[in-house]
């Protein structure tokens, strides 16, 4: 472990990047911020650390690496949402991938010792087959967002093999928690909670039948906290089901599928709401199910998901009625 090591956090004023930036403060790490408040929030950022209000495509950020000179990068900034994405596929790759290619190559001038990437399980994999899905299952992306992540994956890998860059991709599960904007399009149990305290009654896309693998977004932020705690130990992780592949991502989920109309059966609960949801056209570029095999990430990197749906739902309610 590298206690006192410095992590540069891109978006660390957004949803999840700012759980991270909490945690690495409490455990000893010195944060500093790039965030361009696009999608992050002001009241987010955590007072013990630096904070640069720029985007990740400007060229200023050359003269951040040199100023702060990181020990470690971990990327949460990115264009989120799968339908924005299908309707402005080009917006997409400048954020999600060019944004990518500037940060790595600030990276290697500045001999950053690792990379941890925010990667997405819901999407990456496409429509599979066989649940719950394993990180060596074939990658088939259905929308531009999942097309970004995969094609991250692979500069990653590049400057890993060219370059020598270690890095670890975080494939991600559906997260939610405290902080995410009910307002988007993306993150749909801020959305019910946020419509549900209001004394709407939230849409449903489609037949709600689409099943997801739901992540408290305080078990993420501990992945990316073991990711760097053990990048110097991980250069290669290999993949445990004994084939000749080798893997630097790991899923992060519960490995338990919950569907959106489960999903809203339970916040009805835990809210005492008793109103029924309206139903909706289904979103395009929505995969129908998604549910991770997390067994490698807590083979190689010491994680398990300690919240259930149950246990994360009710401190999120608890958050957002604040």
């Amino acid at each position: 472990m590298t206690l006192g090591a410095k992590v540069m956090v891109t978006g660390g004023a957004g949803f999840i990047g700012s759980h991270v930036v909490d945690l690495l403060i409490d455990s000893g790490y010195e944060p500093v911020i790039i965030d361009d408040l696009s999608s992050g929030k002001k009241k987010n950022i955590n007072k013990k650390a630096r904070f640069y209000h720029i985007d990740i495509n400007d060229p200023g950020i050359k003269e951040i690496f040199k100023d702060e000179k990181p020990d470690y990068v971990c990327h949460q900034a990115a264009q989120i949402s799968v339908s924005n994405s299908v309707r402005n596929p080009i917006l997409d790759a400048r954020n999600n991938i060019m944004g990518l290619l500037n940060l790595l190559e600030f990276s290697l001038a500045n001999r950053v010792k690792g990379f941890v990437f925010a990667s997405s399980g819901g999407t990456i994999y496409g429509e599979g087959k066989s649940f719950p899905i394993a990180e060596d299952t074939p990658l088939y992306p259905t929308s531009p967002y999942g097309i970004s992540k995969m094609t991250s994956e692979y500069y990653l890998h590049f400057y890993n093999q060219t370059h020598n860059l270690k890095y670890v991709s975080l494939r991600y599960g559906n997260v939610y928690g405290p902080r995410q904007d009910p307002s988007g399009e993306a993150g749909v149990i801020a959305i019910f909670i946020g419509k549900m305290l209001a004394g709407d009654i939230p849409v449903i896309n489609g037949d709600g039948e689409y099943i997801r693998d739901y992540i408290y977004v305080k078990d993420v932020a501990r992945a990316c906290l073991l990711s760097i705690k053990n990048m110097l130990e991980l250069s290669e992780i290999k993949n445990q089901r004994k084939t000749d592949r080798t893997f630097n991502a790991c899923n992060i989920g519960t490995g338990v599928g919950i569907s959106v109309n489960q999903l809203y059966s339970s916040l009805q609960e835990i809210m005492d709401f008793n109103k029924e949801a309206i139903y909706g056209p289904p979103r395009e570029g929505d995969l129908r199910k998604s549910i991770l095999n997390c067994n490698l990430a807590e083979h190689v990197l010491g994680w398990k998901a300690q919240y259930n749906l149950k246990k994360g739902l009710k401190e999120t309610v608890e958050w957002f009625k604040i």
